[in-house]
């Protein structure tokens, strides 16, 4: 069998992606991103892209840089703030997005690594999210039918793996990375760490092995900050912060 170990980002890459095709990529804001598989996307050149995730980076950061190469052609995702690129592109009509509430997205990947075509929810009934969209009711209460999300290629952060591709997230590069692991017809993991099978707790695997095609470890990892804010201190909290 062929290893599903890959010895950096540009490898798992390469023959993986090209014009028109449908990317998610894991993380939240910009905690639990794939930095380095982003950079290699970037590097492919490939245009016309559909990307899906909770957002797209942060100015200067993460999937921003796919945008900012104009390799973007369409954007489903839940937030879109911290990014004036994006901003700028969909007032101007160069980027399309789809607005989802982000439960409903993060359920839509779900589904689409389920294999379920579709399902019903009561978010947007009734608002702009759910015009144009078949309803139904149940039990007195109306819903929108939303429809699973799958994706050509799916770009993931991990902390750890085995060589057997089995996958461990840690807080909150938990939240979207495991349903986009399962969603994607390829999927392609980044991680800190990769162990020999049978080191990691099998209790504490978070995605089976069977959803990952190629795993690397990466490089150069920083925790940015999206929107750093701060409070002015208190009187006489400056000494005590001195000593800290």
């Amino acid at each position: 069998m062929r290893s599903k170990i890959y010895p950096d980002a540009a490898s798992a890459m390469a023959g993986a992606v090209s014009d028109g095709m449908t990317i998610m990529s894991g993380g939240f804001g910009l905690c639990g991103i794939p930095e380095n598989l982003i950079t290699a996307l970037r590097d492919t050149g490939a245009r016309n892209l559909t990307v899906i995730g909770n957002n797209v980076g942060a100015d200067h950061h993460g999937m921003w840089a796919v945008l900012a190469n104009g390799q973007i052609k369409k954007v489903l995702a839940s937030y879109v703030g911290e990014n004036k690129i994006l901003e700028q592109l969909y007032m101007s009509g160069g980027v399309e997005i789809e607005f989802n509430p982000q439960g409903t997205l993060a359920e839509r990947i779900r589904a689409g690594g389920a294999g379920i075509p579709a399902f019903y929810t009561r978010t947007g009934y009734g608002t702009a999210v759910g015009e144009g969209k078949e309803t139904r009711q149940f039990n007195g209460e109306w819903y929108v039918m939303e429809t699973g999300l799958v994706a050509d290629v799916s770009l993931v952060k991990a902390w750890k793996a085995d060589t057997e591709g089995n996958l461990v997230y840690r807080k909150t590069a938990r939240n979207f990375n495991p349903m986009i692991a399962t969603a994607g017809k390829l999927t392609l993991v980044e991680v800190e760490e990769i162990v020999e099978v049978g080191e990691l707790d099998s209790d504490q695997i978070h995605t089976p092995g069977i959803y990952v095609d190629r795993v690397f470890v990466g490089q150069h990892y920083v925790k940015h900050i999206e929107r750093l804010t701060t409070r002015k201190r208190e009187a006489g909290s400056a000494a005590a912060g001195s000593e800290i």
